[in-house]
């Protein structure tokens, strides 16, 4: 499954997110960021042309050398500084407290482990500072559940690693942080398309105490 996740997977994830519908809700999750801001799964560089000019410096965790490949040319075209970080949003190797927002779109479904990945979030975020998030996950109707939890290993093989029934808000709360709003909601679609259809977007606050 090497050349596929190294070659197919972030070209497939490309196509799927590279669209009206998402960049709209890209949109949203981006709005108000400001300073220095590290992203979790920075993928092809979607979220590039969404960030506020607030924005003083951008800090990519990102594991694919393809997906960077693919982003730069949205890199060279954002008036953002786009620094590629660590590989692994497991290990991040900024100081404690040095960024002002961590933004996550699409990529605590693939973390291996997303709860260190969000402990180490919280680290280096300043207290006060925010995690923004847009990502899918468990939906809340029994039947659409069930689909999920039967397709999920299929998902896994062939999507990276990314699973259906993981809870970013559930995430959020367990790794120390505030929730603040979240919205949540079906992708519009076909009804078969709902177990990977249910996204999540809001903001969760690092405690300040």
């Amino acid at each position: 499954m090497g050349w596929w996740n190294e070659r197919v997977v972030p070209r497939m994830t490309h196509a799927t997110l590279d669209n009206p519908i998402v960049a709209g809700y890209r949109r949203q999750v981006c709005a108000d960021l400001a300073g220095d801001v590290l992203e979790l799964g920075f993928g092809t560089g979607l979220n590039l042309p969404h960030l506020p000019s607030a924005v003083r410096s951008l800090t990519a965790v990102e594991p694919s050398d393809l997906s960077w490949q693919i982003a730069e040319e949205a890199i060279a075209a954002s008036p953002v500084p786009v620094t590629r970080g660590d590989l692994r949003a497991e290990a991040i190797s900024l100081a404690d407290a040095s960024v002002d927002a961590v933004l996550v779109t699409f990529s605590l479904c693939t973390v291996q482990d997303p709860g260190q990945a969000l402990s180490e979030a919280r680290r280096v975020l300043r207290p006060g500072g925010t995690v923004h998030f847009l990502e899918h996950g468990r939906a809340p109707g029994e039947r659409v559940r069930r689909w999920q939890h039967r397709l999920e290993p299929m998902e896994r093989a062939v999507a990276g690693g990314c699973h259906l029934t993981r809870s970013a808000p559930e995430l959020l709360e367990a790794a120390g942080f505030r929730l603040g709003a979240v919205d949540s909601w079906y992708v519009p679609g076909p009804a078969v398309t709902r177990p990977w259809g249910y996204v999540s977007l809001g903001r969760a606050e690092r405690p300040k105490v």
